[in-house]
């Protein structure tokens, strides 16, 4: 028979596995649409769209012009490059290693009239070849920031700006640093770094 305190944890624990059960779910479907290759050896970045004035307070940081050619890695829904690429007039290339991102944000830049100057490659970031990037722009994690440093050290020339959303790039020093709040009440920072 069971006490009266055993019958409140079970009744927690139950509460629980309502609560965060489908969420258990939703993020092994998410999961699933990863190569494991990729899984082994990187840690997994949950999709969180950078808030479009996040965004463009990216792009302006970096003094984004029609000159330059900007990857956002890990592209998403392809929101950075659509805006680079429209506002800015820049030439704007995305990363992006889902399927269903990569041809969602594809068709979305056709739809825009925009394929001249921006595109979505559908491929892992970290195999990316981003030679003739002069902006790149990240939302990772710190610890897929790390990960990522030693590739933009070996490809990035000097002179290229690197704008990290809310994760900073552990061993390098930030140009400017920023906080930005959001219609929802949200706050984000901005770091701002250039390769020497």
């Amino acid at each position: 028979m069971l006490r009266r305190i055993d019958i409140g944890r079970l009744a927690a624990l139950l509460a629980v596995l309502v609560v965060f059960g489908p969420c258990h779910k939703l993020l092994a479907q998410e999961q699933t649409e990863l190569t494991p290759e990729y899984e082994a050896t990187h840690d997994v970045v949950p999709y969180v769209p950078t808030p479009m004035k996040v965004a463009e307070r990216m792009l302006e940081l970096a003094k984004v012009t029609r000159k330059d050619v900007v990857y956002d890695l890990g592209s998403g829904d392809g929101r950075i490059v659509i805006l680079a690429a429209q506002k800015f007039g820049a030439h704007a290339v995305g990363i992006e290693l889902d399927p269903e991102r990569y041809e969602k944000s594809s068709a979305r830049i056709r739809e825009l009239g925009l394929s001249s100057r921006a595109k979505i490659l559908h491929e892992d970031m970290f195999k990316a070849n981003i030679h003739e990037a002069t902006v790149v722009t990240l939302y990772l994690l710190t610890s897929v920031n790390e990960d990522i440093r030693p590739m933009l050290e070996k490809q990035l020339r000097p002179g290229t700006r690197v704008v990290s959303h809310d994760f900073p790039m552990i061993g390098w020093t930030a140009e400017e640093t920023e906080e930005i709040k959001v219609e929802d009440g949200s706050e984000h920072k901005i770091f701002l770094y250039v390769r020497p």
